[in-house]
């Protein structure tokens, strides 16, 4: 079954191509990793796959009634803005019900787990502007995760953090694709991609590789021996 699938799309920031005929299909349940140099289209192709950007040609498919969690690695809430940890989590659900709704038992027992999983219990009633940059990469991720979305978009999710935190990051979202979860994931990090069972490399908004970890982690090998 597709959980994504993107048919000649393209998609231009004014007069300047970002994303150009791209054609792909990922399946649900699955974990695939972008990668390509700064400028290449990545993060636009994850703005499209969110939905929060719309191609200019094209058309893209994603499973029936899912709501794509997008998480960045910067928050759009400016640092000084009187939120602590555990509410800046809780506003994941805010799309299931509305920022003015109280959240039920089920949500609130959805954001303890994910912010325990994620090491943030401990510091849930600080602010966010307190906080370290893999502590907020740590919220953003744990506020993606509450949405309990089928559709998961990252966007470099172990950048800034610690090992232990990267450790922490990459369980999660193993967890996540076992349960059936579909993961795009764009990264620089070639250890993150080889977690990937594909990897999309992208080169002036256009898919120039597309090839399983596997192979991906064997031509590596290859290199590294030949040279």
């Amino acid at each position: 079954m597709s959980g994504i699938s993107l048919r000649d799309v393209a998609f231009a920031y004014g007069n300047r191509a970002v994303i150009d005929r791209m054609n792909f299909s990922l399946e649900a349940g699955t974990l695939t990793a972008i990668q390509g140099a700064n400028g290449s289209g990545k993060s636009t192709l994850l703005g499209l796959v969110a939905g929060i950007l719309s191609p200019a040609r094209g058309e893209i498919r994603v499973m029936p009634g899912v709501r794509p969690a997008l998480v960045l690695q910067r928050s759009a809430a400016p640092e000084t803005l009187p939120l602590t940890v555990r509410q800046a989590v809780a506003m994941g659900c805010w799309g299931n019900r509305g920022w003015l709704s109280r959240l039920g038992a089920g949500e609130r027992a959805t954001v303890d787990r994910t912010l325990e999983a994620l090491g943030l219990a401990d510091i849930a009633r600080r602010q966010l502007g307190e906080l370290s940059g893999g502590q907020r990469q740590r919220v953003l991720l744990a506020q993606g995760l509450v949405q309990g979305s089928a559709l998961l978009v990252l966007d470099e999710p172990t950048a800034g953090v610690d090992a232990q935190t990267q450790a922490q990051i990459r369980d999660l979202i193993a967890h996540e694709v076992a349960r059936g979860v579909t993961v795009i994931e764009a990264t620089h990090s070639t250890a993150d991609a080889a977690q990937a069972g594909r990897i999309l490399t992208l080169a002036q908004g256009c898919v120039v590789a597309d090839t399983d970890a596997d192979t991906a982690t064997a031509a590596a090998t290859v290199a590294v021996s030949v040279a």
